[in-house]
């Protein structure tokens, strides 16, 4: 099943971010295994190399770790899920406050719309 990818991010960062909100989601628990490089390529229709250099970037960023002759596994350290958690949060109001600016809209404006939408999402 081959992904379309954005051309404006290099491919390997999109497929971080798509695996860190997986794992945000809860669906790649702490201690997982993922699949291997090959299987994740084939999967995402990318090359294998562009594959390792996002596990790569997964251990860097302490969101997972490689042990050796077992694979690549999901952190177990709940602190740094905690903050990949709010690092991510924040990532998502800072760029929808921008686009919200960038189209005129006051905070007030902001705060408004998301109690209307909040509300209104309880009833659906």
């Amino acid at each position: 099943m081959s992904q379309e990818f954005q051309r404006d991010k290099p491919i390997y960062l999109q497929i971080v971010d798509q695996l860190s909100n997986e794992i945000i989601r809860g669906e790649r628990k702490p201690g997982d295994k993922l699949p291997s490089v090959r299987e994740c390529a084939l999967e995402m229709g990318v090359n294998p190399n562009t594959m390792s250099r996002a596990y790569k970037e997964l251990e860097t960023l302490q969101i997972a770790e490689s042990r050796r002759g077992q694979g690549t596994f999901v952190t177990e350290d709940g602190n740094r899920l905690g903050q990949l958690r709010e690092e991510m949060k924040k990532d998502y109001i800072q760029s929808f406050v921008q686009d919200m600016k960038d189209l005129g809209f006051s905070l007030d404006e902001m705060l408004e719309g998301l109690q209307s939408f909040s509300t209104k999402g309880d009833e659906q």
